[in-house]
């Protein structure tokens, strides 16, 4: 799995980036990727910014073999992230995505591969090492909805296609923390431009 680079997890939102004229879709992009890459980051509290997202945002989550939960309001979704930073699971690489925006969301469908403790693989009833580090590969697609201020709202996240699925044993020496992909991932987290009413949808 050397070939992948947590740098290069969002080139598929940059390029759309690129060739976005629209202030409100472009806002919209910029919010996106600030939020992936602070997760990534470990920076989780600054996702939960009133300014990036609504008071009381909405998670639901359809992973494969594992049952549908949800997640609601900043209290739950601030454990999750934390949780992930304080293990390690914050890290994320993605490739093959495919992105689209529109006045109210952001969409994305590509591969993802997270990294993810053995033991709570094992708790799910996978026959793995709960001592080792995985990474872990779907097939994902995820809807984010935002408000008319651009804040994000909540997330949708599946996984699919089960003949994508991976789970790779990592070693030691090849697993990211998250103080790490910190440090490589701060010169691509960027402030969000000042809004104003040109970003309004019509």
């Amino acid at each position: 799995m050397s070939r992948l680079d947590i740098t290069k997890q969002n080139v598929a939102v940059e390029r759309v980036l690129e060739q976005t004229d629209n202030p409100r879709h472009r806002y919209l992009l910029q919010a996106y990727l600030r939020h992936r890459y602070l997760e990534s980051a470990g920076r989780w509290e600054e996702i939960l910014d009133p300014a990036l997202t609504v008071d009381v945002p909405f998670y639901r989550f359809s992973l494969a073999g594992r049952e549908a939960f949800t997640l609601e309001g900043k209290e739950q979704v601030g454990m999750l992230y934390g949780h992930w930073t304080a293990t390690d699971q914050c890290v994320f690489y993605v490739e093959d995505e495919d992105v689209a925006v529109g006045d109210h969301m952001v969409v994305g469908r590509g591969i993802g591969y997270q990294q993810t403790l053995g033991s709570e693989l094992a708790a799910a009833g996978l026959d793995v090492d709960p001592e080792a580090m995985y990474l872990k590969k779907s097939q994902i697609m995820m809807l984010w909805p935002y408000d008319d201020h651009c804040r994000l709202v909540g997330e949708d996240v599946w996984e699919f296609d089960s003949a994508e699925a991976g789970l790779f044993t990592l070693d030691p020496a090849d697993v990211l923390t998250a103080e790490h992909a910190g440090r490589l991932l701060d010169p691509f987290i960027k402030p969000l431009p000042a809004f104003d009413d040109s970003m309004l949808p019509s």
